[in-house]
């Protein structure tokens, strides 16, 4: 892989990965591999999805999974000085809390299971974020997308806590989602037929909707952040929705103090 060019993404659009194929002749190397790439995650959320696919085929690892490990390596190559850039916040009394969840109904060809994504923001910085796939078959997108906001809550309420404890001022915090049917039902009071086989997460979040400890609102797909933690994106998609995750090379970036440096300069000069 030392003499390889880098690649744009780490997963051609719209790959999906099945259980059957020619095994891979080397399975110590692939599960070596891939756990050196779960690592990566921790400061790449951009591979998030794709590593976590080829995870799911550690016990018996095919050729073409291999493949997208390799295609993997190839994208963190072209892009080695990558990583998540964190920002100073503005200097407010209190700090914004915004999460964006989605998830891919029924995506996974083998077993036709879910995958559920997050990414939450403290102010202008990501501080944590997953791509996980759902244990349970989901019978619609919209039981799906619900479990994917009652985990995405779950863990808001655990970083307000956190928060709190530190005597960090916090907005009320807002989960955004772009399923709208997910969305009514959160806020909706009644308890259908169809729904009741995922009651628990919907009395859960709910009840912190009513007692106004959070917000659960609609936000278009275009905007949907986390859409890059759930499937193999387009080029440039991926390229648009990694820097909405601060995913950048930093060397590249103007410096704050080095851009008002400029600015008085001109102005003087």
């Amino acid at each position: 892989m030392e003499d390889s060019k880098g690649i744009s993404t780490p997963m051609i659009g719209g790959q999906q990965l099945a259980k059957a194929g020619t095994l891979f002749d080397d399975p110590t190397l692939y599960r070596s591999v891939v756990g050196a790439l779960q690592y990566a995650t921790i400061t790449r959320p951009e591979i998030a999805f794709s590593v976590n696919k080829v995870s799911q085929f550690m016990c018996s690892p095919m050729e073409e999974h291999w493949k997208v490990v390799k295609r993997i390596l190839r994208y963190l190559k072209g892009t080695i000085k990558h990583g998540l850039v964190f920002a100073p916040a503005r200097s407010t009394s209190s700090f914004n809390l915004t999460a964006f969840t989605d998830a891919d109904w029924a995506v996974d060809p083998n077993d036709r299971g879910s995958t559920s994504a997050a990414c939450i923001y403290l102010g202008p910085n990501m501080v944590s974020w997953w791509s996980k796939k759902q244990l349970l078959v989901a019978r619609s997108s919209t039981e799906a997308e619900y479990r994917a906001l009652a985990q995405a809550v779950t863990e808001v309420l655990w970083i307000q806590s956190l928060l709190k404890e530190l005597k960090v001022h916090l907005n009320t915090p807002i989960v955004l989602c772009d399923n709208q049917s997910t969305v009514a039902l959160s806020h909706n009071p009644i308890l259908h037929s169809r729904s009741k086989h995922m009651e628990l997460d919907i009395f859960f979040v709910r009840e912190k909707v009513i007692s106004k400890a959070l917000v659960v609102s609609h936000v278009p797909a275009q905007h949907q952040y986390a859409n890059v933690l759930t499937k193999a994106l387009s080029p440039k998609r991926f390229l648009f929705l990694c820097s909405k995750l601060n995913v950048a090379d930093p060397s590249a970036m103007f410096h704050p103090l080095e851009l008002v440096g400029g600015v008085l300069e001109k102005r003087l000069g």
